[in-house]
């Protein structure tokens, strides 16, 4: 790192907090579906991502899980790999990985000092400002194109996928996790239509693994994947996972495959969900083993899988007592929630606390986890989309009388003080929950885990 590039000269930006804050500027320019901008950034520095093997990661819930298992195994297997990801749970810098550190503070700025006058003079233009998430995005692809050079990038979709920024990129290998309710206000009103945005990453004769389950989608995601010339395996057709053995922290299961099957694979994440991501992750890799020559030893696949770690997804950060956090923000993620809890954990009491951003289905999300808890804790992300703890107990109270099961509700607005009360309620032998948007996780986690705020964020 010369001086010059420390420098703020010329509207230069002189540290990571000043680069940082540039990007995260940028939200004031909202999500903007579209290419446009993204291609002119990508064009003014040569097509930088022509020049990388990306394995596309699209879904509704469980990108980030699948993006954990690919990136650990790769590794494993003695290959360097890139991991771009969002939201983050701790650090602006955990979105831009390689080999799963993250990206060094002093390479950010020195990126965005590159982007910053390209940036400034696209949003003079009739296309506007590119966003945050564009100017990440772009920053991703710069990092791992002209300083880290990995063997792949394992590239996760921020929101949608045929809009979508990130859809900028030729993948070796295309995944969709599933499709559900989430997003909805800008995806489409249907869940066909949240599909068809998710199939957009489907690109011409590029392998394609879903665990989509609904027959709506499958039809969808099928038929697109049939106009692209693009094989499609598919969880439960092409592919399954056999459950073996499942306790808290360790699930065992064999992977059946269209090549082969793989028995005794092991994972320490939780939920039923986990084995289904990891067996889209293992076809995805069994995929590229046969049409990519990924060499990869079993005994670095069992390694990959059981060392794999997602932060903020059914992760007990306390064990004295016992205290999860899970970023159960939609439906979908909420029953997978509901599905742990009945299965894997036990308890004698449940004490959940939840924030939501305003835009959520809330009622849809809530209805999952009510008929567990015997207490509720409400509260507020702070964040600048942030629902008021009193909107979100007003649900909660109509939902109780439908339901007609007791349980305890406080409203506590400041998270803070949320999740003292919680803690204090919580006994040796009852297990507390922090759940709802990833923006109140962050905070909790970094809290519990570093006394310390977060950087939180996109």
């Amino acid at each position: 790192m010369t001086d010059q590039l420390l420098k703020s000269a010329d509207g230069g930006l002189a540290t990571y907090q000043e680069a940082r804050d540039w990007i995260e500027g940028l939200v004031a320019f909202g999500i903007r579906p579209g290419m446009e901008r993204i291609e002119l950034l990508m064009e003014r520095f040569g097509h930088p991502e022509r020049r990388l093997k990306f394995i596309h990661v699209a879904g509704t819930n469980g990108k980030g899980s699948v993006c954990a298992y690919l990136t650990s195994v790769l590794i494993h297997s003695g290959y360097d790999v890139g991991t771009y990801t969002s939201p983050f749970i701790t650090k602006f810098t955990n979105r831009f990985q390689y080999n799963g550190v993250d990206i060094p503070e002093e390479t950010l700025l020195m990126l965005s000092n590159r982007l910053k006058p390209h940036v400034e003079e696209i949003a003079e233009s009739e296309l506007g400002s590119p966003s945050m998430f564009e100017v990440s995005t772009a920053l991703a692809i710069l990092y791992y194109a002209t300083v880290a050079y990995p063997d792949f990038v394992v590239w996760e979709t921020g929101l949608g996928g045929r809009l979508d920024v990130t859809n900028i990129v030729n993948p070796i290998v295309s995944i969709i996790t599933n499709v559900g309710h989430d997003h909805m206000d800008i995806l489409g009103d249907t869940i066909e239509e949240v599909a068809r945005e998710k199939a957009g990453i489907i690109k011409p004769g590029v392998p394609v693994i879903s665990a989509v389950s609904q027959p709506e989608v499958i039809e969808i995601i099928a038929s697109r994947a049939k106009a692209a010339n693009s094989t499609l395996y598919l969880l439960g057709e092409k592919f399954s996972e056999t459950t073996l053995n499942v306790k808290e922290d360790e699930q065992h299961f064999r992977f059946n495959g269209l090549f082969r099957s793989i028995d005794d694979l092991m994972i320490t994440l939780n939920g039923a969900h986990q084995r289904a991501n990891a067996a889209v992750a293992v076809m995805a890799l069994e995929v590229m083993r046969q049409y990519y020559a990924l060499v990869m030893d079993d005994e670095d696949l069992r390694q990959g899988l059981r060392k794999a770690a997602w932060p903020g997804r059914l992760e007990m950060v306390l064990q004295s007592p016992r205290l999860l956090v899970d970023g159960a923000h939609n439906p979908e993620g909420a029953e997978t929630l509901a599905d742990a809890l009945r299965n894997t954990y036990t308890y004698n009491r449940l004490h959940l606390m939840i924030g939501m951003l305003a835009n959520k289905n809330h009622p849809d999300t809530i209805r999952h986890i009510l008929p567990l808890v015997d207490t509720l804790v409400v509260t507020e992300p702070d964040f600048r989309k942030a629902m008021s703890a009193e909107a979100l107990a007003n649900i909660v109270r109509e939902m109780r009388e439908k339901i007609g099961r007791p349980f305890e509700l406080i409203v506590e607005p400041n998270w803070k003080q949320a999740l003292a009360r919680l803690q204090k309620l919580t006994g040796e032998a009852d297990l507390a929950v922090v759940t709802g948007t990833l923006y109140l996780i962050a905070d909790v986690r970094s809290q519990l885990l570093y006394n310390m705020d977060s950087e939180k964020g996109w």
